[in-house]
């Protein structure tokens, strides 16, 4: 497993068979000599999370502009219901958003769903829709996003299903129409 200092950034090699043996490693950086924790904690279904996420996991987010794939590429909103995002708890409280397109960006100012929220990044997730198969991706956020409990980088996410980004909690739902 490959695992990069949280002080300098420096890559290191760290050996599977130790890290799967333990709930944490410890490691001394070989540039700046401090040490660094890597948590591994496994699920009942035996998803592993890493912690902090390894090199591989994250993406470069000095990027200034958001490039996405051309949104024909089987994008679409369900025929028969509306896709609603309710915002359940943080600054923006109460509010509803119904999903006009395929692919909607959600972040502050500039996204197709702003929210007020300072913890959340300017273009900081992604919600797209194949139908009734609705995709939560994050857009190597700061604070990332969260789902289940844990950080993720993508999901799919059922009637009912709950993420966090930032200090907003929101649901996404089938509405009749």
């Amino acid at each position: 497993m490959q695992a990069a200092c949280i002080h300098c950034g420096q890559q290191h090699i760290l050996k599977d068979a130790v890290v799967a043996k333990h709930p944490k490693v410890s490691f001394r950086c070989t540039k700046c000599g401090l040490t660094t924790i890597v948590e591994v904690k496994r699920s009942v279904d035996q998803t592993v999370v890493i912690s902090p996420m390894p090199s591989f996991a994250r993406a470069d987010a000095s990027t200034q502009r958001l490039r996405l794939l051309p949104d024909e590429q089987g994008l679409s909103l369900p025929s028969d219901v509306d896709v609603v995002l309710t915002v359940e708890s943080g600054p923006e409280s109460g509010k509803s958003f119904t999903l006009t397109k395929g692919r909607t960006v959600i972040g502050r100012k500039g996204a197709d769903i702003a929210l007020e929220d300072g913890e959340v990044s300017r273009h900081h997730c992604i919600v797209e829709a194949r139908e009734r198969f609705i995709n939560l991706k994050d857009l190597d956020s700061t604070n990332g996003t969260f789902y289940e409990g844990e950080r993720a980088r993508a999901a799919v996410l059922q009637d009912g299903a709950s993420f966090r980004i930032g200090s907003s909690l929101i649901r996404m739902t089938f509405r009749p129409k």
